[in-house]
């Protein structure tokens, strides 16, 4: 049993650690990765392979207070017409290098708010995608629903474009936290939203939902949740609140002193995860749940779960692609990020350029870190067999790796032949635990709170 004593001493409630969507993490991306490398890089992807693509649009109507990702306000359309030529535009580069038969395993649209796209617009965007690649026979295509954002025509555009996933966003459902987190959107609107999604067929749902928010309380989670659940997702993400008005200016506007303290998190997380539990959903990672017969929870029992800059997922594509303004790709090269504002982004793809700002080269022990603190993150465990044979470092080095962080967290981990496990107990220290596997120095980098 670990108390939280125990996890107060380790150092739970005061860390701040990556959230391990990608090693090394963005802040220690450089600009030793530009346009001409990026395209490099494309063209080496094998032909007739799969490729995942991901579209951001960083435009919203009005601006969540909670939210830390890159995204602008407009009132009108005139915004999303130009940015909608521009992603043309990158797609058209994108073609000219990818190599022949490529094709789509998963294709994601985020943001933002992508579904402020008309239908006409939609139409459009999804057209010029498939010009590019067509997907894969059994691929995913999933795209983030704004229920406040959402109509009839542009729900009939999604789905003749072949949508079969949708995500929505519920953040808590509780009218205070609401108000104050500036997110107003309420049960009944939320539902009549996936009422839309399922009556168009539409077979997969996810949602999002926060804990750690201001004025949260564990009878408040409760409640949120039971609403979320009366609306049957298949997947769950029930993310920690990253505070981080440093960087995220916004988030000024939403009061410090109103939020839960870290044990109070940890209070949260867990009443909500019981409830998930209680339903019969499977717990994957650190923060999703998924019902038995979703994907992810087959990629689980499989051992083929993965994680990216989405968070979890069952797609097994080495190659992510990020078209739009901030958007990251991965190779097994390594990282390349797109200018991140939207003017410079434009700039250079109308230019004839890729807009590649910076990203990171893999070197050194980079794929097998990251691929050790993948383990931990998926499947709580590292599993010394495939890391010896596939990277071919000694079982001797591995164990006294694997001995190093077992003394750091007071023995609490599971060291065998077979590999590193973190036992059901000691999970809450999980991003701890990777960040133990991280080469890389941490103290330059703003991270979010353990828990």
């Amino acid at each position: 049993m670990v108390t939280k004593s125990q996890l107060a001493r380790l150092g739970l409630f005061d860390a701040k650690v990556p959230r391990y969507t990608s090693y090394p993490t963005a802040p220690h991306f450089s600009n030793d990765v530009g346009p001409d490398l990026y395209g490099d890089w494309v063209s080496d992807i094998a032909p007739g392979s799969e490729i995942s693509l991901y579209v951001h649009v960083p435009f919203c109507r009005n601006l969540c207070w909670f939210c830390a990702c890159r995204t602008q306000g407009t009132q009108t359309d005139s915004p999303l017409a130009a940015y909608l030529e521009t992603l043309k535009a990158e797609l058209a580069l994108l073609k000219e290098r990818l190599p022949e038969g490529v094709t789509l395993s998963r294709l994601h649209w985020g943001g933002g708010t992508p579904t402020l796209l008309p239908a006409a617009m939609i139409d459009e965007l999804a057209g010029a995608i498939f010009e590019v690649a067509p997907m894969a026979e059994g691929g995913e295509f999933s795209v983030e629903i704004d229920p406040g954002e959402i109509d009839e025509s542009r729900m009939d555009a999604l789905a003749r474009n072949g949508l079969n996933r949708a995500s929505i966003g519920v953040q808590d459902f509780d009218p205070e936290i609401q108000k104050t987190i500036g997110r107003i959107q309420g049960h009944d609107q939320t539902r009549d939203a996936v009422e839309l999604i399922r009556s168009r067929g539409i077979p997969s749902l996810n949602a999002d939902i926060l804990y750690g928010l201001p004025h949260q309380s564990k009878a408040r989670i409760t409640e949120s949740v039971q609403k979320l659940l009366s609306l049957q997702p298949d997947r769950v993400a029930l993310y920690g609140y990253a505070h981080v008005p440093w960087m995220a200016k916004r988030q000024q506007l939403i009061p410090s002193d109103a939020l839960p303290t870290p044990e109070a998190r940890l209070e949260l997380f867990e009443t909500a995860r019981r409830l998930f539990l209680w339903d019969d959903y499977a717990e994957i990672g650190i923060d999703h749940f998924a019902t038995q017969q979703d994907g992810l929870t087959r990629a689980l029992r499989g051992g083929t779960l993965r994680r990216n800059f989405q968070g979890y997922t069952d797609d097994t594509a080495e190659v992510l692609i990020g078209i739009g303004a901030s958007s990251i790709s991965k190779f097994p090269q390594g990282y390349a990020q797109n200018a991140p504002a939207t003017g410079a982004h434009t700039a250079k793809i109308r230019d004839g350029r890729f807009s590649i700002s910076r990203g990171h080269v893999f070197k050194g022990e980079d794929r097998l870190r990251a691929r050790m603190i993948e383990m931990l993150m998926c499947d709580f465990r590292i599993d010394a067999g495939e890391i010896c044979d596939r990277f071919g470092v000694s079982r001797d080095w591995l164990a006294e790796q694997f001995e190093r962080a077992n003394r750091h967290f007071e023995g609490l981990l599971e060291v065998t032949e077979e590999g590193l496990f973190i036992p059901p107990q000691a999970r809450a220290l999980t991003r701890m635990i990777a960040r133990d596997f991280d080469a890389y120095d941490l103290s330059k980098a703003g991270h979010s709170s353990a828990i």
